[in-house]
């Protein structure tokens, strides 16, 4: 029977897998085709406006640009396929080895930020279920309300006037230091903290209410012995999925995280090819933070399909 279902989990992986592909190539195209419709030549952006035509020419003919687009896709699917992003316009490097060097400091920011946002909102989840519709309920449940609807930007602002330029605990920006990571760490976990703690204890205030927990209450059980061993275990099984997808969701998308706090990471990569139009360049980034979401959403289905044994066989 558990060689049935871990034969089954592969198979759902896989299927998910190809189902994502046709996803990934339609990203691909938007992205290829937005890029080709907005005004201006990157060539011209590359070089400088004072130019010879001549020259530009027979640069765009050199890097492909004068080839039908349908040709310039799939010569650009070809070469990504194979891990080949292309050459950056403005840093002259290839595209890939430019985003490998960035990727650890978007990672070291995420993971940061999600154990902010695991350890406060399970703790103020929980913390607020036990102490239902009492003031510290109140209290935790409006601060994850105003974390949730808090915009990134205002918070940064907010903690880097409080805690760097008015009581100068933590610096403003930078990344080298465990210090310079406080802050933009608790900025991007923020939000997440405050939709873990609602979703916490609203699975404990469900789960307290099933006959299994009466049971438990009924044999004698210290309250919280019933809420470690029972409650808990069950209540945690959607957070966790949830936890899951906010690890891709912060490595894509610590953008406003990365340019306020000066994190050369993916994000900011992906600002400053914007600004300079280097269309390699931002068409890496975002095929490489499209694949850290799919592979996001098959870590969570998979955590999830292990952990509830319901889950186990449906698949």
């Amino acid at each position: 029977m558990e060689y049935f279902w871990e034969a089954n989990l592969v198979k759902n992986i896989l299927k998910r897998i190809l189902i994502s592909i046709p996803v990934l190539i339609g990203v691909v195209l938007i992205i290829f085709i937005m890029l080709r419709v907005v005004p201006g030549d990157p060539v011209t952006t590359m070089l400088g406006e004072h130019v010879n035509q001549t020259v530009i020419d027979k640069i765009s003919k050199e890097m492909g640009l004068d080839k039908p687009l349908y040709v310039q896709f799939f010569t650009y699917i070809s070469h990504a396929i194979r891990g080949d992003f292309g050459t950056s316009y403005r840093m002259n490097r290839n595209v890939t080895g430019i985003i490998l060097d960035a990727f650890p400091n978007t990672v070291r920011l995420a993971v940061c930020a999600a154990v902010v946002s695991w350890i406060v909102g399970i703790a103020a989840g929980i913390f607020a279920a036990v102490n239902k519709n009492n003031i510290l309920d109140r209290l935790f449940m409006g601060g994850a309300l105003l974390g949730v609807s808090m915009p990134v930007f205002m918070i940064a602002l907010v903690l880097q006037y409080l805690f760097a330029y008015k009581l100068k605990i933590f610096p403003v920006s930078g990344y080298e230091t465990a210090a310079s990571m406080v802050l933009p760490s608790i900025v991007l976990g923020w939000n997440s903290a405050g939709s873990i703690a609602r979703m916490t204890r609203s699975n404990i205030l469900e789960v307290m209410q099933e006959d299994y927990i009466r049971t438990a209450r009924a044999k004698g059980l210290l309250e919280f012995a019933v809420m470690k061993s029972h409650a808990l275990k069950n209540a945690m099984l959607p957070v966790v999925t949830m936890m899951a997808l906010q690890i891709s969701s912060m490595l894509s998308g610590a953008v406003i995280t990365e340019n306020i706090f000066g994190i050369p990471g993916i994000g900011r990569l992906a600002v400053n090819a914007i600004e300079t139009r280097d269309m390699p360049l931002l068409q890496g980034t975002v095929i490489f933070t499209t694949i850290l979401v799919i592979f996001g959403n098959l870590i969570a289905d998979s955590l999830y399909s292990i952990l509830d044994p319901r889950i186990r066989k449906e698949i």
